[in-house]
């Protein structure tokens, strides 16, 4: 059964990648689990400089799901070069950077020096919902979107995948935007910008206010919104949201998704990955499909 797909001249065994935030640099999770196993892994969001994060409840479990404001906490992009970078390298698995930034100017310089490095794949990152500036707001406003994408684009020749916010109007109108301004596919979706409140201390969870929502309770939602942009664009799309089982993933893939990611189910399962790696391919021989091209966006 053939799971090979190539992005953008990147070439991956199979379509399951860890996502970032979920999965750290790999060497925790590789005690457990064999990394060459993977298609790919989608590093921790990297800002320009070490971020400590948000204040505060950073995690906070909810029905089918959970809500993270972790305000991406990370080593900053150097320490990941020198440190992280060299061990994801050991592994015959895509390493992907994770992008953030507060201002288009940390978008920029941090593209710059991610394109001197080996990182094959720069994911740019312009939909997280738990940071005070930037993040979000880059997804969700169409010129902004345009401005950073063109920007980051015109600095690195590296293949670029622009991560897509759900709190948008039309998912379709942002990934098209993300296409024409050079983006070489899409991923998404991100978490959805959500709130609990604790009614014993009569405030919100969270410090600030509202976090993101991931998990089985998205997945809905999440296969809706990547049928809508894969239908929008040319290029490849990345898909991801709820992802728990083959199953999951195999609804992703219909729905137009050339790869998926993996996020909170490694939360829950450490083999989570390896599991939907082996169920896609038994899947395929019962179903009797040689190739994934065979049922992508089938409906």
């Amino acid at each position: 059964m053939n799971t090979k797909l190539e992005i953008a001249g990147v070439k991956f065994k199979n379509p399951v990648i860890a996502a970032s935030g979920t999965f750290g640099f790999g060497k925790e999770f590789s005690e457990y689990i064999d990394l060459n196993k993977l298609g790919g892994i989608c590093s921790k969001g990297l800002t320009l400089h070490r971020n400590l994060g948000n204040k505060g409840v950073r995690i906070h479990e909810t029905a089918s799901g959970i809500m993270n404001s972790i305000g991406l906490q990370n080593p900053g992009i150097d320490y990941f070069t020198k440190e992280e970078l060299p061990f994801l390298e050991k592994f015959d698995t895509v390493a992907i950077a994770n992008l953030g930034g507060h201002s288009v100017e940390d978008y920029v310089k941090g593209a710059e020096i991610l394109d001197k490095t080996s990182v094959p794949m720069i994911e740019l990152n312009i939909s997280c919902p738990n940071v005070k500036e930037g993040g979000m707001a880059f997804g969700t406003e169409p010129k902004k979107a345009c401005e950073v994408i063109k920007k980051v684009r015109n600095v690195t020749k590296k293949p670029l995948i622009v991560k897509l916010s759900p709190n948008v109007g039309s998912i379709g109108e942002f990934a098209k935007i993300a296409e024409d301004e050079g983006a070489d596919a899409i991923s998404l979706i991100n978490t959805i910008n959500a709130m609990a409140i604790d009614i014993r201390k009569k405030r919100p969870v969270f410090e600030n206010k509202t976090a993101g929502l991931s998990g089985p309770c998205v997945k809905p939602i999440a296969v809706r919104m990547t049928y809508e942009a894969a239908s929008a664009v040319n290029i490849p799309v990345i898909g991801m949201g709820g992802i728990m089982t083959y199953e999951d993933a195999i609804e992703f893939i219909m729905a137009g998704a050339s790869a998926i990611q993996v996020g909170t189910a490694n939360f829950i399962d450490y083999k989570s990955m390896e599991n939907i790696i082996d169920g896609i391919s038994n899947f395929m021989k019962e179903e009797n499909i040689g190739n994934l091209e065979e049922i992508r966006g089938i409906i």
